[in-house]
């Protein structure tokens, strides 16, 4: 975390984010938003129940543009861009010559161009590694005059659709262009949260108006960072930096699911990334640990940096996100284990202040994801 206030960066919403009492906190080099006066707890509950407005105009949003955009991006990522339909979103990672992860990523086809989403903190580093491996092919553009909304939770449609009603016609992944408080807005129906919603990139200079606009809708209220990690880890969503990172390949990180069939060894346009070779090879052969998920049976939450240990008491992996999840009524956690222990039902402990604490390896989500696929 940063030490001054005055070295961090400030979204186009800050403004209201005090207004509306948020307390504010260092993240990724922005003052963000962690909490709003009713509490985590409700604002968790809330966007399970009805809509949740997040503030993520800290997340870096680049435009690649030019015939070659999409063949180069692939030279990036394990993931089928080239048939990536007009309109279209799909998940990404950017990895490293060990097939380690750089960061994971949101790529959509807008058709002249694609639209990329990249975390807050890795943001820099995204757009130098994209300039120094694919800047010859394409055009690469930081969209920093834009700002980025997500509306998340069961009302979230209801609530699009009485403000542009051609949201209607989306299913998940799903992308267009909609006109909201007076601007051109790039929505995608998507979100960080398992509920159906919708992130919506807007100018900067008419986001306090949309977000306004939005929390004007009696469904709506403001969420902040806390709820959005409770709201993650129920969905079994990674955090990068956390979850993941440069020593953590896709496949260890159970994200195999992400990697298209089109860039396989049987595929049409195998490999051809940095790292293939690691990565293929893990999907031919299996991984040493994986990432699982984890039911604490007892109230004691785990924390991220626990250890977790066989019924024996040896060491056989770690924690890398833990809290607890209203929704599930319990703590949740999820981290690494080797891969004897990953098999769903395994009973391991975590230690959490010398203590051993009785933990399930168990599936993800560990609340129901609820993606409007149609």
């Amino acid at each position: 975390m940063e030490n001054t206030t005055q070295a961090l960066a400030r979204t186009p919403l800050y403004n209201l984010h005090v207004e509306l009492g948020a307390r504010m906190v260092p993240f990724a080099g922005y003052e963000m938003p962690v909490q709003y006066p009713t509490g985590v707890l409700k604002e968790h509950n809330h966007t399970r129940a009805q809509a949740g407005l997040f503030d993520v105009s800290h997340m870096g949003q680049v435009r690649l543009s030019g015939p070659g955009a999409a063949a180069a991006l692939e030279t990036l990522v394990p993931v089928d861009i080239v048939d990536l339909p007009l309109n279209t979103q799909r998940y990404a990672m950017f990895t490293n010559e060990q097939g380690g992860i750089l960061d994971d990523l949101m790529v959509s086809n807008g058709g002249d161009h694609l639209f990329v989403v990249v975390n807050a903190a890795c943001k820099q580093q995204d757009v130098a590694h994209m300039r120094k491996h694919i800047g010859a092919h394409c055009t690469i553009e930081e969209l920093s005059e834009r700002a980025l909304l997500a509306l998340q939770g069961p009302a979230a449609a209801a609530v699009m659709a009485r403000l542009a009603p051609d949201t209607v016609k989306m299913v998940f992944m799903q992308t267009t262009t909609v006109w909201l408080a007076g601007a051109e807005c790039f929505v995608s129906r998507s979100g960080y949260t398992g509920e159906d919603g919708f992130e919506i990139s807007v100018p900067n200079e008419k986001a306090e108006k949309l977000a306004r606009l939005l929390l004007a809708q009696p469904e709506v209220a403001p969420i902040g960072l806390g709820a959005r990690d409770s709201l993650r880890l129920e969905a079994g969503l990674c955090l990068y930096g956390h979850d993941m990172d440069t020593t953590t390949t896709p496949v260890e990180a159970s994200l195999a699911w992400a990697l298209s069939k089109a860039r396989r060894a049987d595929g049409a346009r195998p490999g051809g990334y940095l790292g293939a070779e690691t990565v293929m090879r893990q999907l031919a052969e299996g991984v040493a640990r994986k990432r699982i998920g984890l039911l604490v049976k007892d109230r004691m939450p785990v924390r991220e940096g626990a250890e977790l240990t066989d019924l024996e008491g040896r060491v056989i992996g770690k924690v890398t996100s833990g809290g607890f999840g209203p929704t599930v009524g319990g703590p949740v956690a999820m981290g690494y284990v080797d891969t004897a222990h990953a098999k769903i039902g395994t009973a391991l402990l975590a230690i959490v202040r010398g203590k051993p604490v009785p933990v399930e390896v168990a599936k993800t989500p560990f609340a129901p994801q609820r993606y409007y696929r149609g």
